[in-house]
């Protein structure tokens, strides 16, 4: 008799530990899924069709040639308030200020080299991330390689630039206003995306 209870508790034992472990991963993979039904069912939004195919890179390695901006509106280790949406929680996340450059950015089109639906007017790409660049900057309607890995299946992808605009982009640290861990070293945001906090 002993043994049946000791058996019966055992079982129990087990059963809720594996109970509590799918209700973490089930959580896990709602979420996962959530960003994925976004995304589908947003695909003409660029912000929302890039948002879960954006990675990053924490180790803030700048592209060869990229001209540190001198006198930058928003100094390194300045506090700022981001309006760029260009991922799940990025809009009226605080920021801190990494980096400032001056340098042109392009908004562009192109189609991942991974295959899938074109993406279209992705914000941002710089001057120094597209490979073998001219020194004068491009213009609307030109195509050109990326040499940017902002997302999956961007680098050596042919890309058409949308719009081009001679600005400070800045490289920031932030927590995602949906919650998450920090996002750091964020590549890019233009000035006119950010405010004073």
């Amino acid at each position: 008799m002993k043994k049946y209870v000791m058996m019966m508790v055992s079982l129990l034992i087990a059963g809720s530990l594996v109970v509590s472990g799918c209700g973490k991963n089930t959580e896990q993979n709602s979420s996962n899924g959530n960003g994925d039904s976004n995304n589908s069912n947003n695909s003409n939004n660029s912000h929302t069709a890039t948002t879960g195919e954006m990675h990053h890179s924490d180790s803030g390695e700048l592209p060869q040639g990229l001209m540190e901006k001198v006198d930058p509106t928003y100094p390194i280790g300045s506090q700022v308030i981001m309006s760029a949406d260009h991922m799940s929680g990025m809009k009226g996340a605080t920021a801190t200020i990494v980096g400032a450059y001056e340098t042109t950015v392009y908004a562009v089109t192109y189609t991942p080299t991974t295959g899938g639906e074109p993406v279209k007017n992705h914000k941002w790409v710089i001057h120094e991330e597209i490979k073998e660049h001219n020194k004068e900057p491009y213009k609307a309607g030109e195509e050109v390689v990326l040499n940017a890995d902002h997302m999956t299946g961007m680098k050596g992808a042919t890309a058409t630039i949308d719009s081009a605009e001679q600005t400070t982009v800045y490289m920031v640290d932030y927590t995602p206003t949906t919650g998450g861990d920090p996002v750091k070293n964020h590549k890019w945001v233009t000035e006119n995306e950010l405010s004073a906090e």
